[in-house]
């Protein structure tokens, strides 16, 4: 197998600054690498993932707010989204919003992740009426008001509310620890008539990317990732990583990129679609690691994975993200966040030690720039409440009850 560009065996304490990149052409010729390529690919995306992040693999303890279901995009893959007026439609109001926020800081969450619909006030009228109703003319406006909110409660927002433009980054920056948006994927052929986002504007790819990149240039610890097996090729993820590494390198900002997989449930289009399997998963995220390197920060959703975390860790990924003691995942709500003291011992059977993060990774707080002023004593006093519960055990054990 050519892992030209890559590491594939460093040295135990070979400085990190040695490691080449995966060079795009080496990724595509393994995008359907099995049998033993597979195994070789896992294994030096393992060791590039030691010699950058050793054996620690973390989380956030977080609430899940769904600021609202109303979107004016309509994926193939999507349970989430609702039509105004349509049974299960929703948006919070600020009076809800607190009332969750108390409740997840009493249960010890550090992480408000306010999640919603793309652009809602473009395609309803009642929704548009409740925002100028709050004095705001866009759903970004309304997002900042929500961070606000969490911010008071004491928790850090990390929200992920669609396209952006250079002002709804820089307003939220002044009011989040982060922020995030998937690309899902470059392939501008699922944008297609039959495919996932034909009926999906907000999907396409070069608007995706170029939110990346104004993020980055506004030094915005930034969130983003692949969604696979919503009808892509194994080339078009790779591909993606790929754009996705690229923007990394010539703007910075990316501070992790989920790998998450597709899950089938009866009531979407994609329903008869098969889910991809823990090989495709764990071929993508080490790809991922070999392309992004080994201080990369690579995700892998525990909840959608659940037979299959030793596995996974054992491909490259150094994170498991947000987990909820209190909220469900509202994005596949069929599938249960594992519980920390139990996810921790499978870790520790396999190898590994599990420890709290705030939704800033930490080697963006010190970063110039990378934190506003105006969230720098929420965001550090979060870090030492996490320090704190790392050092004496309950990061990766001991949790209230929900």
């Amino acid at each position: 197998m050519d892992l030209a560009g890559a590491h594939a065996q460093p040295a135990a304490r070979e400085p990190a600054e040695a490691w080449r990149p995966l060079e795009a052409e080496a990724a595509l010729a393994n995008a359907r690498a099995a049998g033993a390529a597979l195994e070789e690919l896992r294994s030096a995306a393992r060791k590039l993932r030691d010699l950058g992040k050793g054996r620690t693999i973390t989380y956030s303890r977080k609430a899940f707010f769904p600021v609202t279901n109303l979107c004016r995009d309509r994926c193939a893959y999507c349970t989430f989204r609702r039509d105004e007026g349509e049974d299960g439609a929703w948006t919070m109001t600020p009076d809800e919003l607190r009332a969750w926020a108390e409740r997840a800081r009493h249960l010890d969450c550090v992480e408000a992740l306010l999640c919603l619909g793309d652009k809602p006030e473009a395609a309803f009228p009642g929704y548009r009426r409740f925002l100028a109703s709050r004095g705001h003319p866009s759903t970004i406006e309304y997002v900042a008001e929500a961070s606000r909110i969490a911010l008071d409660c004491g928790l850090l927002p990390h929200s992920n509310p669609g396209l952006m433009t250079a002002d709804d980054l820089a307003l939220l920056k002044t009011c989040n620890a982060s922020l995030g948006l998937m690309v899902e994927t470059t392939s501008t052929r699922l944008r297609g008539k039959g495919h996932a986002h034909y009926y999906a504007p907000d999907k396409e790819p070069a608007l995706r990317l170029a939110v990346l990149e104004e993020a980055g240039r506004q030094h915005i610890p930034f969130t983003t990732g692949l969604l696979i097996g919503i009808g892509e090729t194994p080339e078009e993820r790779v591909e993606t990583l790929v754009a996705i590494a690229d923007v990394a390198q010539r703007f910075g900002g990316i501070q992790e990129v989920i790998v998450q997989n597709f899950r089938a449930k009866p009531e979407v289009p994609m329903a008869t679609c098969d889910d991809p399997s823990s090989e495709e998963l764990a071929r993508t995220v080490a790809i991922a690691r070999l392309l992004l390197g080994p201080d990369a920060n690579i995700q892998i959703p525990p909840n959608l994975s659940p037979d299959a975390l030793a596995y996974l860790l054992d491909s490259g990924i150094n994170d498991f993200g947000g987990i909820s003691p209190l909220t469900p995942d509202y994005v596949n709500p069929e599938a249960p966040w594992p519980h920390i003291a139990g996810l921790a011992r499978d870790c520790g059977r396999a190898g590994y030690r599990l420890a709290e993060r705030p939704p800033i990774y930490p080697e963006f707080i010190d970063r110039p720039g990378f934190v506003h002023p105006d969230m720098r004593a929420a965001v550090l006093a979060a870090r030492a409440e996490i320090d704190e519960r790392n050092h004496i055990g309950r990061g990766s054990g001991e949790e209230k009850q929900r």
